[in-house]
């Protein structure tokens, strides 16, 4: 049995079960369960959410309250269709744009021990402010879990993407179907923590053995593929700490 299980019933994921179900539950191994000592009896925020399934993650580990940000309106419906009123009750969400959100957020002092940041670093373009607001939200931990673009230098590849796809960059506006995001590599990401005091801790994807990587291969490209997905901590530099698979 896996943790996310209970998906293969709902409609939305009919067409992809049980492969990408199966997929979930080892991303699940890497970005929730090593840092669950971290979660447990805390405030996490978990940005851009989606449908809830990380929020969930998030609260079944442990936390003690897990808010979500989300823009689509019809995704945070979906996660009332979600099993145990207990690990659902822990969960809220805020509606809107996750960068005004987390303006309002940190304009009106709220703080977070972790934050989740999901799959959506690759989809923005404005990934130090993004950076500066959640650190201004003085969290202990930081999972981000991300494509990277493959280069040693510390860049930023900035492509187009579809706006109509939900897994995409929300349209700044009614009428844009396309939008830049930029891929950074694992040095811009780093450069940019070290100015605002956290480290950066990478967890070894390549522990997991070969024949359980089927439906991971973003997590395993070499060139010449141009990214490869991965998966880091950012911690505050005073706070040593190992990671654990």
């Amino acid at each position: 049995m896996g943790f996310f299980d209970f998906l293969a019933h709902l409609e939305r994921y009919d067409d992809r079960a049980p492969r990408s179900i199966k997929r979930l539950d080892t991303r699940r191994r890497f970005i929730v369960t090593p840092f669950e000592a971290d979660i447990r009896g805390k405030r996490v925020l978990d940005i851009a959410s989606h449908d809830g399934r990380w929020s969930y993650a998030l609260s079944a580990a442990g936390a003690s309250e897990v808010v979500g940000i989300e823009g689509r309106h019809e995704l945070i419906e979906q996660f009332t269709s979600y099993p145990d009123d207990e690990i659902r009750s822990r969960v809220r969400f805020v509606e809107g744009d996750l960068f005004e959100e987390l303006e309002h957020m940190v304009e009106t002092g709220a703080r977070f021990d972790v934050v989740a940041v999901y799959g959506i670093f690759y989809h923005v373009m404005d990934h130090y402010r993004l950076l500066r607001l959640i650190a201004r939200l003085q969290p202990e931990l930081v999972i981000i879990d991300s494509e990277w673009m493959i280069h040693d230098a510390p860049l930023i590849r900035v492509v187009l993407e579809d706006t109509r796809k939900i897994l995409n960059a929300i349209p700044g506006g009614t009428d844009q179907v396309m939008a830049p995001k930029g891929v950074p590599t694992r040095k811009a990401l780093e450069v940019m923590t070290t100015g605002l005091g956290y480290r950066t801790e990478w967890v070894d994807w390549e522990c997991l053995p070969q024949r359980e990587r089927a439906g991971l291969s973003d997590y395993f490209r070499t060139p010449p593929s141009v990214n490869r997905r991965g998966t880091c901590a950012l911690r505050p530099t005073s706070r040593p700490h190992r990671l654990r698979t």
